[in-house]
């Protein structure tokens, strides 16, 4: 009851201004320095300063990230296509603009947030699927859910999760993921003979370095984005500021992301700024001040435990599942048939 009494916040007349723009010029021009900073990187760097052009080009990849981030949710034009067509050079190499936006769209269904098997985007599994795995895969999945082992072994778990769930479902005959995979292979041909032919970089090692870095940046974010709280506001983190903001794209201010995700990432601060504590209040407090609190924190030590500590407790009898194909998690997937509906918890 408590979250749906306190799910709105007034927009700021500016904040609406900006949004009805049909062109949303910031974002245009992130994109092309997104683009320059990695083409500039692999031409003009590498051959002189190899270790630095691959950490700059890491950047570039998570900055890429956050734009397809940004073009799923409708910016910065009015046009899909247009706007799949602006962040569709896959330089992160691994995941497919539209099984990223088709999963992560479904992640932004707050209720079901950290869901094992129902939020695509959970890093909790259900008891069960966890009493079935080896020992050496839990100690895994323990020390990724310290920040150090997230930023380290984490991008490793999700791709290989990640690629076993799509060849399954490609080879269950799944069209929707298969036409994806092959748009990002079409985009990806090119990308990697330019980075072998024209920058000189063999495709092995700028997979390793600058793509891997890339989600490794990435992770700093996603580390502690959600818990597990009864009230879906509660389950949506705020980190106040960081250096890291624009890299994000103002998304460490995630909670007012997941209330606003039509809203362009450039005006997600003033639209905090201006009901703070209404925002704060709303998530219960779930707030940092910056990602050095949290590195403090939760370095080496676990912020959370691996199973879901109240969803799927117990397994679910046959009539409550029916299988279905597209409940696959960003973090590593699953391998047990989906509910078709999500459980009344």
């Amino acid at each position: 009851m408590e979250s749906e009494q306190h799910t709105h916040v007034a927009a700021s007349p500016a904040a609406n201004q900006k949004r009805r723009r049909s062109i949303e010029w910031p974002t245009i021009a992130l994109i092309v320095s997104c683009y320059g900073l990695w083409t500039f990187a692999g031409i003009y760097l590498y051959s002189a300063m190899p270790i630095a052009a691959l950490l700059i080009m890491a950047v570039a990849v998570a900055l890429h990230s956050s734009l397809q981030h940004e073009a799923l949710h409708g910016h910065p034009t009015r046009s899909g296509v247009i706007n799949e067509l602006l962040v569709s050079i896959p330089l992160g190499i691994f995941y497919p603009f539209r099984r990223y936006k088709h999963l992560h769209l479904k992640h932004h269904a707050d209720e079901r947030l950290t869901d094992p098997y129902d939020d695509p985007e959970s890093y909790f599994r259900a008891l069960g699927d966890w009493e079935k795995l080896p020992k050496p895969l839990k100690l895994l999945l323990n020390w990724n859910n310290t920040l150090i082992g997230r930023v380290i072994i984490g991008p490793a778990l999700m791709v290989v999760g990640f690629l076993i769930s799509e060849l399954k479902l490609i080879s269950g005959g799944d069209r929707k993921t298969r036409n994806a995979w092959i748009l990002h292979v079409l985009g990806l041909t090119p990308m990697l003979a330019v980075v072998w032919f024209v920058f000189g970089i063999p495709v092995w090692i700028y997979a390793l370095t600058a793509a891997y870095w890339g989600l490794s940046i990435i992770a700093i974010r996603t580390y502690c984005e959600h818990q597990w709280s009864e009230r879906p506001d509660g389950r949506t983190i705020i980190v106040e500021k960081s250096p890291l903001a624009l890299l994000f794209l103002n998304n460490n201010l995630h909670f007012v992301h997941h209330k606003r995700p039509t809203a362009p990432w450039y005006d997600l601060p003033q639209i905090y700024d201006e009901q703070r504590e209404e925002w704060q209040r709303m998530n219960g407090g779930y707030v940092f001040q910056n990602y050095f609190e949290i590195l403090r924190a939760y370095a080496f030590r676990k912020k959370q435990e691996v199973v879901h500590p109240v969803l799927r407790r117990e397994p679910a009898t046959a009539r409550a599942f029916r299988p279905r194909r597209h409940g696959i998690n960003l973090q590593g997937g699953t391998t047990l048939p989906i509910p078709a509906e999500p459980p009344k918890d």
